[in-house]
């Protein structure tokens, strides 16, 4: 990937997810500020009940869990991982896991 002069623009968002396929998770910035442990692979490290990292409220799954794979894995973990945060957030979830 590279940037693309003059591409630049700014939206305004309370929350932006990155999906960028077959990179790898960006070590610089985020993870690195929030100190998430990763694997012997450089993967975010998370279990795969909860999804919890080894920072309190931050979760990751699919690509950045377990490294690139096919998308019906990080559809599937996607959808857990929304019903793990739902129970986290609120006790319980009637999400389908």
């Amino acid at each position: 990937m590279r940037e693309v002069a003059d591409s630049g623009f700014t939206l305004k968002a309370d929350l932006v997810l990155l999906a960028m396929g077959f990179l790898g998770p960006q070590r610089a910035g985020l993870l690195e500020s929030a100190a998430v442990a990763l694997d012997g692979r450089g993967n975010v490290q998370a279990d795969t009940e909860g999804y919890a990292t080894s920072v309190p409220r931050v979760f990751a799954a699919g690509d950045m869990r377990r490294g690139q794979s096919l998308v019906v894995w990080a559809i599937r973990e996607g959808r857990q991982c929304a019903r793990a945060v739902d129970e986290f957030l609120m006790g319980t979830s009637t999400l389908p896991r």
